[in-house]
């Protein structure tokens, strides 16, 4: 059985948590303002709302959070990017009201869209203290949002004492625009990076900065990964729209990971690396695939979604164990819809996928059971 939920403006962003205390939370980012979502088999309600008064380019979960289906005491913690190029810190507990803490504004912050974001700290205790993000402005930032040390300017007369110290950004600037950055619970260090034009960095983000701030990716990627094909394809002109999705497998191993660029799908085994190519490529949508996601609880499955309206929102469902068989392809809506933004949800059991459609977020099962 499919739920349905309204937003009330067009949904931007969606994401699952993949904390297991909050696995049924789902965050949906609109026009203006951030909804939580408490998901259960048959129908969704709504525990938050935060408002922030511009356009929802980018979420993240930390991994401060738990649902009220698992405990009384229940507490919601997550990063939001705005179209304004703000960052902000949202939390809410079943004992306190919505909070917006603004970060990463002015000079201090990104000059270009946030297009992705992810929390890595891994599962250390930094685990909710570092977010990354990645902008149109060739910037990868790793923020501190518990530094030891305040260094925002003392308030001006008449104004109140900021709640807490501003966070601090490790920025690493690379060669083209950043569409996509993902972190492994398993590396408190290590990131991975996708630009616009087929590649996608490991990025060691605690080495020392160069001492060519321009060229400071060529000292913090460990390994640069090229899908051959988008790479010829992006250079042979602008005609499309490049945007690149990545995401590491969530096994403990974490060797597998994944891709959509452009028409294409790609996936690389860390562990046995032939000169930074793929092990497998495979055709996806021919107008061009959006959004890369693996499964967190069936590890072998992979999902790509397009945003072209051609034949409506549609997401293709993967298997690695047979990467080469078509897809398992799910009809959302119908056209002129189509899929601005997708997931996994983390929940146990048969696996389900949240999607914005329009102006609705829709979760449905992706199998039956045997």
């Amino acid at each position: 059985m499919d739920v349905r939920h309204s937003h009330g403006t067009e949904v931007h962003v969606v994401r699952a948590c993949y904390e297991d205390d909050a696995a049924d939370l789902i965050a949906v980012g609109g026009a203006h303002s951030v909804e939580i979502l408490l998901l259960t088999e048959k129908s969704c309600k709504t525990i938050a709302n935060f408002h922030i008064g511009s356009r929802i380019t980018a979420l993240a979960w930390s991994s401060r959070v738990s649902s009220p289906s698992s405990t009384d005491s229940w507490s919601i913690e997550l990063a939001a990017a705005g179209a304004d190029f703000s960052l902000y810190l949202l939390s809410k507990s079943s004992s306190e009201e919505e909070e917006i803490f603004p970060f990463g504004g002015g000079l201090s912050g990104h000059h270009g869209k946030v297009n992705d974001m992810t929390f890595c700290g891994g599962r250390s205790e930094d685990s909710s203290r570092y977010v990354a993000t990645v902008s149109d402005d060739k910037m990868l930032m790793v923020w501190d949002l518990h530094p030891s040390i305040d260094l925002t300017s003392p308030p001006s007369p008449g104004t109140s004492t900021p709640s807490r110290p501003q966070p601090t950004a490790y920025v690493i600037t690379f060669p083209h625009p950043l569409t996509s950055v993902n972190a492994h619970p398993s590396t408190s260090k290590e990131l991975l990076v996708a630009d616009c034009r087929g590649s996608v960095f490991l990025t060691d983000w605690r080495s020392d900065p160069d001492a060519n701030e321009q060229d400071s990716w060529r000292n913090s990627s460990v390994v640069e990964l090229l899908e051959p094909r988008a790479l010829a394809d992006s250079l042979a002109g602008p005609a499309a729209k490049w945007s690149g999705s990545v995401a590491w497998r969530r096994d403990p191993s974490a060797e597998l990971v994944g891709a959509a660029y452009g028409s294409r799908f790609a996936l690389w085994d860390m562990g046995s690396l032939a000169g930074g190519k793929p092990y497998v490529t495979g055709a996806s949508f021919a107008e061009g695939g959006s959004q890369f996601r693996w499964c967190p609880t069936y590890p072998d499955y992979f999902a790509v979604s397009t945003r072209s309206a051609a034949r409506g929102a549609v997401i293709h469902v993967h298997n690695v164990a047979y990467v080469h068989a078509q897809p398992t392809v799910f009809q959302v809506a119908p056209r002129p819809l189509f899929v601005r933004a997708f997931d996994f949800v983390a929940c146990r059991g048969i696996p389900r996928i949240v999607a914005a459609v329009g102006r609705e977020v829709v979760v449905f099962y992706i199998g039956v059971d045997s």
